[in-house]
């Protein structure tokens, strides 16, 4: 099996089983093995890591911001831009037609090949390898992080989101109000036109019953 040293040396880690590594860069439509199974079990450990190292990092914060500045770097943009970060997309492995229409540069796919490429790690050298990678990689983001910013609102995380995925930007409209002019209740629609997702929101502004349609829109994606 052919070994990839220049990525192992950007991870951080020399597998002692080089077909893993090759397992978590190979996508589904390049044939099998694949490595959805490995993305599973990476998701659990990048979670993992970046847990204990938010915990020890931050000895102050409560839980729930705690949990926020976790999914801030986990969520599927922030893979890949790491993955992104050290040059992920020229190892793949991708069947013709992911590759004639720029698989290798997708959001998703980056994601879930970074998720896959810890989980590797996992199995090839234990937790404390894959700890000592995630710091690795993750570490620019991990030192940028502030508690004391606020988090990205839902319209913004949503529009993130399509954008990394390069799908269609989410479309507003308003569907009704109720009440006196001085004291409207708005109900908004967010359409994301490419993954045939709709949801609602209601507010005493447009704004806000904008940001809650989104708010819903993002649940449905994430579920």
């Amino acid at each position: 099996m052919a070994r990839h040293p220049v990525l192992e040396r950007r991870i951080g880690h020399r597998f002692k089983d080089p077909a893993l590594l090759a397992q978590a860069l190979t996508h589904r439509s390049f044939g099998s093995p694949h490595n959805e199974r490995l993305e599973f079990l990476g998701d659990g450990v990048i979670g993992c890591v970046i847990a204990e190292e938010l915990y020890a990092r931050f000895p102050e914060i409560a839980e729930g911001e705690l949990s926020r500045l976790r999914a801030s770097l986990v969520r599927e943009a922030a893979l890949a831009g790491v993955a992104r970060a050290i040059g992920l997309s020229a190892f793949l492995r991708l069947g013709e037609g992911e590759v004639s229409s720029g698989g290798a540069e997708r959001s998703s796919i980056l994601a879930d090949a970074l998720e896959a490429a810890f989980g590797a790690v996992f199995l090839d050298g234990g937790y404390d390898a894959v700890r000592a990678c995630v710091r690795r990689t993750f570490g620019e983001a991990l030192e940028q992080l502030d508690p004391r910013l606020p988090a990205k609102d839902a319209k913004t995380r949503l529009q993130e989101l399509l954008q990394g995925r390069r799908q269609q930007l989410p479309e507003y409209r308003v569907i009704g109000t109720e009440g006196a002019a001085h004291k409207q209740v708005f109900e908004v629609e967010c359409i994301a036109g490419d993954l045939g997702l709709r949801a609602t929101g209601n507010g005493s502004s447009r704004r806000r019953a904008e940001q809650q349609a989104a708010a819903n829109l993002l649940k449905q994606i994430e579920a």
